[in-house]
Order: structure tokens, then C-alpha cells, then sequence
């Protein structure tokens, strides 16, 4: 077998392609010195190691011998892995996008040997397919094309860098132009359009869970909670929640969720899992239980922490980034397929069961013919197959069998555990081990805010076990550098925007769910490095990248809140949280401008920017400081804590006042601590605005009184 450069690399995507015949390089400089040398285009391909089209291209076209002459012969050739160089994917990305009008991955670009493109698709099938051209008659016609033109298609190269540089720095906000509460509400009756009220979520198939939406609902919600625009929005969020659960999304037997729906009904996944959206959604469903106290969005919230903790953390403590679409087909090791490790045979489920079988085949709508719609199941990979859904509810399913909701509850446990114990015999999907310190903070968030909300302290000891491991392994303290991921050892890619903004993330929330005031102190030196690197002083709002790199041509800022949010928006509300614990103007001039520098695309577009909004809202919200008075071990300090855990309040801060050194380090810049002290000699709670503080209180129940109050509104 064939092997090319990627036997070198670390990344499992580039891997992936190290036994492929096409002489593959990795994106440096050894690929452009060649191309230059050669005078030869390159051909760049974009994807990441769980993405199905990247596998079906990749045994289409990389590993035959044939297509890879035509490319070594005619190209100089570039994999890159999206997760690991999310900067290289964000030049190539605009271009695509700008050019075709869509983007996804693979991503397939060609690039003159300065690096400026000229062509750029996505998939390509083998041959003429679909409306689309095969990838060898695309790879001949853009060979011959460079042979006879090359000198004007670099300089058409060249123009569409600069258009495109151009257009990223076109939009300027206007300083008479300020975001207000008629942003949020238009950002709302933007989400209410598209909001399916039969089956949840917004838009048509494919439905993507899209949590920062969820987060603005959620907020909406807050502001007035009794206004016919806040039930309603609480009532999109809390219905999408429950559908999405209730769904083939949902990985019923093993917990967590896939990445996205290819139906409108939340029935068919496209399979892989993805740990960002483990973390994400996770939160979502706590902040649902913190304001519904419903236990399924508890039973949702851990299921997913729960599959995490199992599934995705490495021994050390980190968390790993994504399991595949595809898996080997149970009976037929030779092949591959994808949602094969998830999908099932109703007679393999009876044969499992027994009797029970038949509630659980009613309540999962198990059927003998498969209950996979076929609109979803386009190229006939789950013929006969189930893909587990909940159409009814344990009510109607008790009502059918005449039993107890009791009864089956526990009928439904003990099958869905059974069902567990026989798929995890199955081969699993491809597992991408890489540790990438952006996702990472996402999922530190989930968890801390796991231990804060249901104050369960496994939560708490995953957060931290994964914060210790970024903190030494991907940050060197000497040089002041966060990297981007490990595997096998640290990258030598450093950091970018978003692996320090959720990070910092992260360890806000690990602070107020510890007040282990390490974590504050490390979040507070994280974000002057960022600070530094990526804040752009002239406009507002950071770029996605620290501009260090020549070979990256463009630099670029996040305008979009989508699978994961943008790190300008979670560094604005990172930086208002740290303008309360820190009562520091500067931190809160920054975030203003990071949100007012983003005024155009959300002017233009409300909904672009849910989680900017998120900021949004806090800027026209009193900030609300919980302070906890007390020793930190006292069952009466912890009673406060987790009584102040309960609420969803999305303007506070909670701070620890324990009369220790993390008091002592706080006062420095919050004087107002230093009067807040036990109350004959109980530990008490402190609620305030702006520091303006209400009289304190000794007992949980007094303290959930002012917190359910509701949030101040300034709609």
C-alpha cells in the first residue's frame, strides 16, 4: 500500500488520507515552495475525519490510482483539516459561499501557487452526476485552462482576494448606529417566521438544532415573562427542546445527539455527534429545567453529559471532538455505512426483548418493515431498518397496554439498557480523538453549569479535570500561548479567537460553580492575551485570527452565530461578566464596542447573531450580583449556593465572600464586598444591582423569593 506525507501528521482527518495515492502535502510551506518551483495550480481539499461526503469522495476519487495521476501529475495537492486550521477553512469558505452561493464539506479549491483561488466547489462526484460535473473532467478542464491562461487567472486570483478583502471590512458600523430592545424583537419575530409549530425548530428538512437560537428564546422569555412575545418564546424554545428529545436526533439508547436532522421531523440524522453540540444543547435543556423544573430536560441534560463522560473524555481529563457518521455494517465487515452502529432490525430488537418487546416496539415506533420515511432515506441505506422515535409519550403508551406509566417506565429502562449492552458489541464509528481547546471550553461550560444547576459534583470533577488539562497541556505560561488542540501531544497551531473566548467561557462558569478563585485569576490573563492578539482597537470585535500568518490572506471576523457561536459574541459576554466581578469600565466599554462593530450585520439581519444578542440583552438588563456570605464548606453556604443555582436569572453574577484570600482578591476592585459578611452567624445572600444591594438573607427560601421576583425589564 501507498503512502504519502500524511503518515507525519497528527490530525485523524489527514491520516485518513495517508494511504491514498495522490501525493497529498499538509497546508505549509513545503506544498507552496513546490507549487511556485512548478509553476503549478494547487488543489485544496477542506474537511474533517467524521464528515460522510469526505469519506464518499475520498473512496471515489483520493484512492483511485487513476483520478490521483491526473492530480499528481497536474497539481501540487493540500489536505487540511477543518477543526485543526479553522483559519485556512474561513478563507477558502468565503470564496466558495461568495462565488457558488453555498459552502459545506468537502470543500474543494483551487488556489494559484500565491495562494489566491480561482475555482472552489464542494463535493464532486466520479463522474457527470446530479447536475454536477465528475471530478476528473473538473480536474482536466481547470488543468488545461492554468496551461493556456495562467497569467490572467492569477490576476483574476488576485482581484478576488481583494474583492473579498474588501467586503470584510465593508460593513462600518456607524456611531450614531446603537442596538436597542427593537433589535431584540426584531431578531424574535425573525425567529417566530420560521418557527414550525407542528414539529419544532425553524425552517424546512434539514433541521439543525441551532442552541444559540434557543439561548436568545430563552432570554426573550426572561425580559417579560408574562408578555404574550415572551411565552411564546419560551413556548418555541421549550416545544423545539421536547421534539428534538423525542426524536431519531436524539440518541435514545446511548444519550448525547447527532448533528442534525435530514428531515423536518427530527426522525432521520445525518449521524455523526459532534462535541460542540453536546455542550451546547446540554445547557440548553438545564436552563429549560431551571425555569420548567420539568424532569425530562433534566433526564435530556445529564443523558448527554452522561454519554460525554463515557464516550468522548480522554483519561487525562479532555474531551475528544467528534464520533462518525459511518460505522461497519454489523453482518457485513466489508462495508460501511452510515447511522449502521444506531439503526435496528425490528427482529433483532423482538429477539432481544422477549415480551416487552411490544411496548417498547409501540413506544419507539418499531416497525417490521422499518420506519425510516422515504424521502429520508435517499440512497436506500436503511431499508427494513428503525431508527428509534417517540411519536407518543408513556402516557399513551401506558393507556395502550392498560399498565401503570410506572410499569412502563421501567419496562422501557431495562429494554433500552439491554438494547445498549447488545449495540456496544457492534463495531463503533470512528472516533476523532483530537482534544481541540475551543470545543473543550464549550464543554467545561456545560458541566460546571451541570454541577451549578442539578449540584451534582461528578459534573463538577469533569469541568475541572478537563480545565487542569487544557491549562497544562495546551497553554505555556512562560510564553503566555494558548495552542489550538493535542493529540498525541500539543499542536504546534496556536490558538485562535474562539479557543480562548470559550474557553474563558468556561472557566467563568467553573469559578461560580467552585469559587475556586485559580479559575477567575486564569480566565482574567486569557482574556488580556486576547485581547492583545485579536481585538480590533479601530472597529471593535475580533478577528477570528491573530494575523501572524502570511499564508493566511485574509483576516476575518465571525458575523454568524450558527453550529457554534461567534467568538465576538462570546467574548461580549465574557467581558460583561468580568466587567461585574471586576467593577472594571474597561472590560465594559469593550464589549460595547465589540457588539455596536457588528450593528450592520445585525441591522440587516437580526437573527444572524442570537447569541450577540444574548450580550445584547445584558447591556440593557441591571446587572444582578448574588454574593454568598459564608464559609465555603458550611452545609448553610451550600444551601444558599445551590438555592441561587436554581433560577434561571441570565443577568447575574455569584460570588463567593468566604472572608479568605478569594474575598480579599475580589474587594480590590468590588469595595461593596467588604460590608457583606454572615448575619449573626449564619452565612447570608446578598442580591444586587449594580451593587445596590438588597438587606441580606439567611434562609434558601428567602433567597429563591427575590430571585423568582423575575429578572428587571426594559423592553
Amino acid at each position: 500500500m501507498m503512502s504519502n506525507r500524511l503518515t507525519q501528521e497528527k490530525s485523524p482527518y489527514l491520516l485518513q488520507h495517508a494511504d491514498n495515492p495522490v501525493d497529498w502535502f499538509a497546508w505549509g510551506e513545503e506544498a507552496f515552495a513546490k507549487a511556485r518551483s512548478e509553476n503549478k495550480p494547487i488543489f485544496l481539499s477542506i474537511g474533517y475525519s467524521t464528515c460522510h461526503w469526505c469519506h464518499v469522495m475520498a473512496h471515489e476519487s483520493f484512492e483511485s490510482a487513476e483520478v490521483a495521476a491526473v492530480m499528481n501529475r497536474e497539481f501540487v495537492n493540500i489536505k487540511v483539516d477543518r477543526e485543526e486550521r479553522p483559519d485556512v477553512d474561513r478563507v477558502y469558505m468565503t470564496f466558495v459561499q461568495a462565488t457558488t452561493g453555498g459552502g459545506g464539506w468537502p470543500m474543494s479549491v483551487w488556489l494559484t501557487p500565491e495562494l489566491k483561488p480561482f475555482v472552489g466547489g464542494t463535493y464532486f462526484p466520479p463522474e457527470d452526476r446530479w447536475g454536477q460535473p465528475g471530478f476528473t473532467k473538473v480536474l482536466g478542464r481547470i488543468a488545461t485552462a492554468w496551461k493556456q491562461n495562467r497569467e490572467k487567472i492569477s490576476e483574476q486570483g488576485t482581484q478576488i482576494i481583494a474583492a473579498l478583502e474588501q467586503n470584510a471590512g465593508a460593513a462600518i458600523a456607524d456611531p450614531g448606529q446603537r442596538l436597542g430592545a427593537k433589535t431584540l424583537d426584531t431578531a424574535y419575530q425573525q425567529i417566530a417566521r420560521s418557527y414550525d409549530a407542528h414539529e419544532g425548530g425553524f425552517g424546512v428538512a434539514p433541521k439543525f438544532p441551532r442552541p444559540v437560537t434557543l439561548n436568545f428564546l430563552a432570554r426573550i422569555h426572561a425580559r417579560k415573562p408574562k408578555s404574550d412575545g415572551g411565552k411564546h418564546a419560551l413556548e418555541m424554545d421549550l416545544f423545539t427542546l421536547r421534539k428534538m428529545a423525542a426524536g431519531g436526533m436524539h440518541d435514545h439508547l446511548g444519550g448525547g445527539f447527532h448533528r442534525y436532522s435530514v428531515d423536518a421531523y427530527w426522525h432521520v440524522p445525518h449521524f455523526e455527534k459532534m462535541l460542540y453540540d453536546q455542550a451546547q444543547l446540554a445547557v440548553a435543556y438545564l436552563e429549560a429545567f431551571q425555569i420548567t423544573r420539568d424532569p425530562l430536560f433534566e433526564a435530556v441534560g445529564r443523558d448527554t453529559l452522561d454519554y460525554v463522560r463515557r464516550d468522548m473524555t480522554a483519561k487525562a481529563g479532555g474531551f475528544f471532538s467528534a464520533e462518525d457518521a459511518d460505522s461497519v455494517v454489523p453482518d457485513n465487515p466489508a462495508k460501511k455505512a452510515e447511522g449502521a452502529f444506531y439503526a435496528w432490525d425490528k427482529k433483532e430488537i423482538d429477539a432481544a426483548l422477549g415480551p416487552p418487546a411490544d411496548v417498547f416496539n409501540f413506544h419507539y415506533a418499531v416497525k417490521a418493515e422499518g420506519n425510516v420515511p422515504a424521502g429520508g432515506d435517499p440512497h436506500g441505506e436503511f431499508t427494513g431498518k428503525n431508527i428509534l422515535i417517540e411519536l407518543g409519550n408513556v402516557t399513551a403508551t401506558a393507556k395502550h397496554f392498560a399498565k401503570d406509566e410506572t410499569e412502563v417506565r421501567d419496562i422501557l429502562a431495562k429494554a433500552r439498557q439491554i438494547l445498549f449492552e447488545i449495540r456496544a458489541k457492534r463495531p463503533r464509528p470512528h472516533l476523532d480523538d483530537k482534544i481541540i481547546t475551543a470545543w473543550n471550553g464549550l464543554m467545561i461550560s456545560a458541566f460546571a453549569r451541570a454541577a451549578q444547576v442539578l449540584d451534582d459534583p461528578v459534573y463538577l470533577e469533569a469541568a475541572t479535570r478537563a480545565a487542569i488539562f487544557l491549562s497544562k497541556e495546551l497553554y505555556d505560561a512562560s510564553r503566555k500561548v494558548l495552542f489550538r488542540n493535542y493529540r498525541e501531544g500539543r499542536s504546534a497551531v496556536e490558538g485562535f479567537a474562539d479557543d480562548h473566548a470559550f474557553y474563558i467561557q468556561g472557566l467563568l462558569d467553573l469559578y461560580e460553580a467552585s469559587f475556586d478563585l485559580g479559575w477567575l485569576r486564569f480566565a482574567i490573563e486569557l482574556q488580556e492575551i486576547q485581547d492583545r492578539l485579536f481585538f480590533d482597537n479601530e472597529r471593535g470585535g475580533y478577528f477570528s485570527g491573530a494575523g501572524n500568518d502570511p499564508s493566511i490572506l485574509l483576516r476575518l471576523k465571525d458575523d454568524n452565530d450558527s453550529a457554534e457561536p461567534a467568538a465576538s459574541s462570546v467574548s461580549a459576554l465574557n467581558l460583561l461578566r468580568l466587567a461585574q466581578i471586576r467593577n472594571d469600565g474597561q472590560f465594559y466599554e469593550r464589549a460595547e464596542k465589540t457588539i455596536d462593530a457588528f450593528a450592520p450585520q445585525i441591522g440587516h439581519f437580526a437573527s444572524a447573531m442570537p447569541q450577540m444578542l444574548v450580550a445584547l440583552d445584558l447591556t440593557l438588563s441591571e446587572p444582578r450580583q448574588i454574593v454568598i456570605a459564608g464559609d465555603r464548606d458550611s452545609a448553610e453556604t451550600r444551601a444558599l449556593v445551590a438555592e441561587a443555582h436554581r433560577h434561571f436569572v441570565p443577568n447575574k453574577v455569584l460570588l463567593l465572600a468566604d472572608g479568605g484570600g478569594g474575598q480579599r482578591y475580589l474587594e480590590e476592585k468590588l469595595e461593596a464586598l467588604r460590608g457583606m459578611k454572615p448575619v449573626g452567624g449564619k452565612s447570608a445572600a446578598y442580591v444586587c444591582e449594580n451593587f445596590t444591594c438588597k438587606a441580606p438573607v439567611t434562609d434558601p427560601k428567602a433567597l429563591g423569593a427575590l430571585l423568582g421576583a423575575g429578572t428587571p425589564s426594559c423592553w
